[in-house]
């Protein structure tokens, strides 16, 4: 049986998790984002964007690893105001303490097997250490499989929904918001 394990990411991970990106989007979001969206991903760029992620000090970049593959990853660090705001722009009173989870993904074929929870507990951790008490993240309204993820961790939408232009397509997300002292199920 393979071990699986959540490491911080390093910049030798960013290829990896610009495949991952892609490859995950390709599977799971090419519906949703649209084809052309998808093929407009180039994985150079995607690469040296993860690789700077890495490097930043206010990110935490954490890769989930079963045997020798990188199966997902998470990328979390403080929430900007745009990301915990009010749609009158006023910020709740706990934004110095507020984390975001910008991304959290697993490759699908690797579903299934506690990456994502992992991954998750990883980012909160970290968030804990930076000082935040709760986190939020966005998710797309018609991703039934990531909102019942991150309802089984505690975390429910807070009535704040925003609209993105893939240029394509436009996606309906729902801001979800949660403890980081998490309650996973299964």
């Amino acid at each position: 049986m393979s071990t699986a394990a959540v490491r911080p990411a390093t910049v030798a991970d960013a290829a990896e998790i610009a495949r991952i990106q892609r490859d995950t989007w390709r599977t799971a979001y090419a519906d949703l984002l649209g084809e052309d969206t998808i093929g407009a991903l180039d994985l150079g760029e995607l690469t040296a964007r993860w690789a700077e992620a890495a490097e930043h000090p206010e990110t935490d970049l954490h890769v989930a690893v079963e045997g020798s593959f990188t199966v997902g990853f998470c990328v979390a660090g403080p929430a900007p105001a745009a990301e915990i705001a009010a749609a009158d722009g006023s910020l709740p009173p706990d934004a110095e303490t507020t984390g975001l989870i910008a991304t959290l993904l697993v490759e699908p074929r690797w579903g299934r097997r506690g990456h994502g929870g992992r991954l998750l507990a990883a980012a909160a951790a970290s968030l804990r250490e930076r000082g935040a008490g709760r986190g939020v993240t966005w998710v797309a309204q018609s991703d039934s499989a990531s909102l019942s993820f991150f309802r089984g961790a505690g975390w429910n939408p807070d009535n704040t929904v925003r609209t993105l232009d893939t240029g394509e397509r436009t996606v309906r997300e729902l801001r979800l918001t949660g403890s980081l002292e998490l309650r996973l199920t299964g």
